[in-house]
């Protein structure tokens, strides 16, 4: 052997050795990954952002700030959220290993618990933004209904029934959260159609009205828990609680794109959702509606087009939303291969239809929006998003960070625990109140 070879041996040995270095173990999923361009992904995170949620705000988010406190509360939702979120994606590919649900990390980050404690939150904060958007659907539909014949033969829960029938139809179709693909153009176009109707005809009313009052409603003790409940749904408006699996999708590299997707979603993706929480809080101050198509005038046909193009938009969303179950129930039954499958599709059928059977009946059992959002973001997004970002990044990176930055990270950590636990209370409160207002099943 000559001293080139033995040269190129050891080149190799070091090639080989940095290469084992820097492999990146990806686990066992049912579902595809590294498949999609961070645009798509963009795409997925901006249709949570603008789904038919946003149709609330103006009525849940700025009647209970105000101007001042909506306007700058949102805008520091935004940049928090956009922080809170980057730290979650730089540890993606943390310790040799992809982390492709956030369990998975959490788990790596703490050990075993923590990955149980981690799978119940973002279990119940999935399955209760699911709960909403059956809700929203059901809105939307009788909506529709009673703006043709408003005889009261239907109700509430009917169309919360037959929208859970359709989110179904649509999740058997539609195997994983790469398969969207062209829906993710509908869902786009489906919330621009919704949010400009909403701002053309709440500007036009806004014009044509005489002066609103913006005051923030009700007694100085309500005001403060009216005033957390708000803080909870600022946060629930831009945080899923599901990054990591939806990261899993984009292509490598990761992070790097990733990061594009989010800055894609905190600049673009916000805006119509700003134009349209500002522009229906304008046109009707205090007594704007939780659901702005019920506060708007106009031709019957635009107003019927606009809620139709909501409720097929939540159809979209509430898939995204849940995804992580079905991966978790694909991946451990090995349902993979061809969706047409006669295994995979009567799989799909009886677990996922069984899943939305049992979101649907919560649904209409209770249909109280605006306390799904409150309690959501308190008992399962702020410890998500915030609590758990923060203090796993502090873990993972440890002696890098310097002192401020450890400070800093700390402070995130009691502060939105804090947060948490002030939002739980308002929103067990809120509760309370409408349980003595509302009864199950109610027709709202």
């Amino acid at each position: 052997m000559t001293m080139d070879d033995h040269k190129n041996d050891d080149s190799a040995s070091r090639k080989d050795f940095f290469d084992e270095q820097h492999a990146v173990e990806v686990p066992e999923t049912a579902h595809v990954i590294s498949q999609d361009s961070w645009f798509q992904v963009g795409f997925i995170l901006t249709t949570g952002i603008n789904s038919a949620y946003v149709l609330g705000y103006s009525g849940t988010i700025m009647v209970p700030l105000g101007w001042t406190g909506g306007v700058v509360g949102l805008i520091l939702a935004t940049a928090i959220s956009l922080y809170a979120n980057s730290l979650i994606a730089k540890l993606h590919e943390f310790g040799g290993k992809r982390h492709i649900r956030y369990r998975d990390l959490a788990g790596f980050v703490y050990g075993p618990k923590a990955y149980s404690l981690t799978w119940a939150l973002q279990y119940v904060n999935l399955f209760m933004i699911n709960v909403g958007y059956i809700i929203l659907a059901g809105q939307a539909l009788k909506a529709v209904y009673v703006l043709f014949r408003d005889d009261g033969a239907m109700k509430l829960p009917y169309f919360i029934a037959i929208s859970g029938i359709v989110c179904a139809m649509f999740a058997i179709g539609t195997p994983h959260l790469s398969a969207l693909g062209v829906w993710l153009g509908f869902s786009t176009t489906f919330s621009l159609i919704y949010i400009v109707i909403a701002i053309v005809l709440s500007a036009r009313d806004g014009v044509e009205a005489s002066a609103r009052d913006y005051s923030v409603p009700g007694t100085n003790t309500s005001k403060i828990f009216t005033t957390i409940g708000a803080a909870a749904n600022l946060v629930f408006a831009f945080n899923t609680g599901m990054l990591p699996e939806i990261q899993a999708t984009v292509k490598q590299p990761v992070v790097k794109n990733m990061m594009k997707a989010l800055y894609f979603q905190f600049t673009v993706g916000v805006l119509p959702m700003y134009a349209v929480t500002f522009v229906g809080y304008w046109a009707y101050g205090s007594s704007t509606s939780t659901y702005l198509l019920n506060s708007v005038n106009g031709p019957v046909w635009v107003k019927a087009v606009a809620n139709i193009a909501s409720f097929l938009q939540t159809v979209i969303s509430l898939h995204i939303f849940a995804s992580p179950m079905y991966e978790y129930l694909d991946t451990r039954y090995g349902i993979k291969g061809s969706a047409l499958a006669f295994r995979n599709l009567s799989f799909r059928v009886m677990v996922r239809g069984g899943y939305l059977a049992l979101t649907t009946l919560v649904s209409a059992a209770l249909p109280f929006l605006g306390d799904f959002e409150s309690l959501t973001g308190a008992v399962s997004t702020f410890p998500l998003t915030f609590i758990l970002a923060n203090h796993m990044y502090l873990v993972a990176k440890g002696n890098k960070l310097t002192s401020l930055q450890k400070s800093w990270h700390w402070l995130n950590v009691l502060f939105f625990g804090c947060m948490a636990l002030a939002a739980a209370v308002a929103a067990l409160r809120l509760i309370s109140v409408d349980s003595k207002t509302y009864h199950l099943f109610a027709d709202l």
